[in-house]
């Protein structure tokens, strides 16, 4: 083909490399737009990395800023005591306390303990503390009773009966009060004989007090009664 003349049929453009804006389509422009989008998402990306990276080294470089300190001791050496810190007792055994007894192991077996009152003038718990009244001093007797006198005396009449008993003492007067203080206590024995019974117990000699309403019906009544009030009471047949 000879220089300076067009083919037929074709048309010369120019340089491929050329843009041309006005052919340019619509896909062309979102491409573009996208392209930058992607430049901004992976930007976003590097800076929250880094800020990751600083929070974490900043947590790491405290902890191993604190570990680092070294610890001081607070106090000073304890010296041990120049005695022994444990002595033989002089009395290995223990003492013993008065009135000790078997009680405890027949109570373990079964076996049951009437309750005593505690020695003393004024009656133990099952009264309210209440102080038992001072029993009135007996006349004195002469220093030579005549023979008639002697012969007029009479032993104290025996109350016979269901008893149910009220208290244990360690004296026949102590017994008395203790009476007269539960007659104050629990008014429905005012009108009820008694009867002092002495016996032996763990801690040597007693004096029973027993309420003696009369038969066995009377007695289990009265003690149910004086139960219900709070009071300690045991039939003895």
């Amino acid at each position: 083909m000879e220089p300076g003349k067009l083919e037929p049929g074709k048309l010369e453009l120019g340089d491929e490399d050329v843009r041309l804006p006005w052919l340019e389509g619509e896909d062309e422009e979102f491409e573009d737009q996208q392209g930058g989008g992607s430049g901004q998402t992976l930007l976003l990306v590097a800076l929250a990395v880094v800020a990751i990276l600083v929070i974490v080294g900043g947590i790491w470089w405290a902890t191993r800023q604190s570990s680092e300190q070294p610890l001081v001791a607070s106090g000073g050496v304890i010296e041990a005591p120049k005695t022994p810190y444990k002595t033989r007792p002089e009395n290995p055994g223990g003492d013993v306390v008065a009135g000790t007894g078997d009680t405890s192991y027949a109570v373990a077996e079964g076996q049951s303990r009437i309750p005593q009152i505690g020695q003393g003038d004024a009656p133990g718990p099952g009264f309210d503390g209440q102080p038992a009244p001072q029993p009135s001093p007996a006349a004195k007797p002469d220093a030579k009773p005549s023979p008639a006198a002697s012969a007029a005396a009479k032993p104290e009449p025996v109350v016979s009966g269901v008893g149910v008993q009220v208290g244990a003492y360690t004296s026949k007067p102590t017994a008395e009060a203790g009476w007269n203080a539960l007659k104050v206590q629990y008014p429905a024995l005012s009108g009820v004989s008694h009867r002092i019974v002495e016996g032996q117990a763990d801690i040597g000699k007693v004096y029973r007090l027993q309420a003696v309403p009369g038969d066995l019906a009377a007695a289990r009544a009265l003690c149910s009664g004086m139960k219900s009030a709070g009071l300690s009471c045991q039939v003895k047949q």
